[in-house]
């Protein structure tokens, strides 16, 4: 057999294989309901609010937030994320935290907030 078909069939079977294993590392659920976060043993991205009234632990030298969530039927859980205190946090209106539930703890790789729009004061003020 010639060795260019030998080399392209390699390189086309590289390519397939990490176009599969990216395809299927990229697919994470989102879940809203906590229930079904703890149950899920795999990376999940969480959407909830944060409990305000149990505050938040940020360690400065271990740069660690843990914080507990809620999501809309209640449901609590806590949050650990390894990294800098988000921006707004206090006063973000919800979270999106991307990460896996395990041994009581959600542990967060990722966090994003979704604070009160600058624009909603606005559009009150319209409908008045």
């Amino acid at each position: 057999m010639n060795k260019k078909y030998i080399f392209g069939g390699v390189i086309v079977t590289v390519f397939l294989s990490m176009m599969i294993y990216l395809f299927t590392q990229s697919n994470i659920q989102y879940e809203s309901d906590f229930v079904k976060v703890k149950e899920k043993a795999r990376m999940i991205k969480a959407t909830g609010s944060w409990v305000k009234e149990k505050n938040y632990d940020f360690n400065k030298e271990s740069k660690q937030l843990t914080f507990y969530m809620k999501d809309t039927q209640g449901e609590e859980m806590r949050v650990v994320y390894d990294g800098t205190l988000p921006n707004n946090f206090e006063i973000a209106t919800s979270i999106v935290v991307t990460g896996k539930y395990e041994n009581g703890t959600f542990h967060a790789k990722d966090i994003l907030t979704k604070c009160p729009s600058k624009y909603q004061d606005q559009k009150t003020q319209a409908n008045s």
